[in-house]
């Protein structure tokens, strides 16, 4: 035990006395002068161990100081990266938007209605909602009104179920309280069509047995109901059953929105009338022509 002691000791020794003849002559370079002077290589043979250590770790210092560099570069490019990944998904979406937008804005309401845009903020569909609803981003503020049919592009949503000072509800045609009175784009057949909750197809009810209608024939709103416009396309017919026992068919349909999907709607609303000026119109002329029969008394005279 005490030999190990010794030996470790002396391996101390041997490396502070390496070490400081190292530093010396790093500082002075006496060894190197010596070496010159007697031409024997005594500096290298003394010192070659020492340089190479010398050598391994200012590599490795040099090498990790490198990676440092290189992880802090390659965090930074990471972090830009996302940054652009996220700043091109945010224009992605928005010119998706703009497009969507833009699209409304070609839509043709039907005579002597108007339209307005507007965003879909929330929805409740399904079994965890009493009804079927969406809510949109404008309200009483923006002259929303309850019972105002609402639409998309592709055809017919709902109607304004409550409308609030800055967001509306919107009851969905999927909904089993809507009630849509429809007809055949083709045949003409009326009914009434009504919803059987989100993913069910729609129920078209009070079809005749004798009435025309086909598979795939689509449904257009007949402004019988006196909420919404005529004309609108509502759904397409997907399933005929004639029974005997009954004075109706049962027809199924499935709407062509997918309610689900909806991002921005479009808020119909019928055109206020022209008011009739004083002193125009019909109610003017009886006096227009009394001026004029008077007139032509007078010249008489």
């Amino acid at each position: 035990m005490r030999g190990l002691k010794k030996i470790a000791m002396l391996i101390v020794a041997c490396l502070f006395v390496y070490l400081s003849l190292f530093t010396w002559n790093l500082r002075t370079g006496h060894l190197d002068a010596l070496s010159s002077h007697t031409g024997l290589d005594i500096s290298g043979i003394v010192l070659k161990p020492g340089i190479w250590v010398a050598e391994q770790v200012s590599g490795f210092w040099h090498r990790y100081i490198y990676l440092v560099g290189l992880k802090q570069d390659n965090d930074k490019l990471r972090a830009e990266a996302a940054e652009l990944r996220r700043t091109n998904m945010i224009m992605g979406a928005q010119a998706r938007s703009a497009a969507r937008l833009e699209a409304l804005l070609d839509f043709l309401p039907p005579e002597k209605w108007t339209f307005s845009g507007a965003r879909v903020i929330g929805q409740r569909m399904g079994p965890a909602g009493a009804l079927d609803t969406v809510v949109v981003d404008k309200g009483k503020a923006s002259d929303v009104t309850d019972d105002m049919p609402v639409a998309s592009l592709k055809g017919l949503v709902g109607r304004i179920l409550r409308s609030g000072a800055a967001t509306s509800t919107v009851l969905l045609l999927t909904d089993p309280n809507s009630r849509i009175a429809v007809m055949g784009a083709h045949n003409r057949s009326p009914g009434m069509l009504s919803g059987q909750g989100y993913g069910e197809p729609l129920q078209l009810r009070y079809v005749n047995q004798n009435a025309d209608v086909d598979p795939g024939e689509l449904l257009l709103s007949s402004g019988l109901s006196g909420i919404y416009p005529k004309g609108l396309p509502v759904a397409r017919v997907t399933k005929i059953r004639r029974s005997d026992i009954s004075l109706f068919l049962t027809v199924q349909a499935e709407p062509l929105v997918d309610v689900a999907g909806l991002e921005e709607v479009l808020l119909l609303s019928r055109e206020p009338e022209a008011a009739v000026q004083p002193g125009t119109g019909d109610a003017a002329a009886p006096e227009a022509e009394a001026g004029k029969e008077d007139a032509n008394g007078a010249a008489d005279h």
